[in-house]
């Protein structure tokens, strides 16, 4: 099995009434992908650092367009696309980029 990071990029987070089914959307999901949710996730702010390959620092782009992550376990890049395809960060509008992360390297 291998990590795939989910990077969420744009949507609208959901209005106050529609909280509580797109929670229950949430778990739903988690609970259908069970072990192969190696990090839940969470929302990433706007506020960044850039640290260059000098070791300077700047502040990043307050504009950056990714807003999340999940971390799921598949057997490959195909299988853990399939489970982003059901991913509740999509009813919001959100697109999903799905990268593999290489162990041991």
């Amino acid at each position: 099995m291998k990590n795939f990071v989910l990077l969420s990029k744009g949507g609208t987070m959901p209005e106050e009434a529609e909280m509580a089914q797109v929670m229950k959307d949430w778990e739903a999901w988690y609970g259908q992908l069970g072990s192969a949710v190696v990090d839940p996730g969470n929302p990433i702010g706007p506020t960044t650092k850039i640290v260059a390959s000098d070791g300077s620092v700047r502040n990043g782009p307050a504009d950056s367009t990714v807003n999340g992550y999940i971390i799921l376990q598949a057997d490959s890049l195909d299988a853990a696309t399939k489970m982003a395809q059901s991913c509740p960060v999509l009813q919001g509008g959100s697109d999903l980029t799905v990268f593999e992360t290489f162990a041991g390297m």
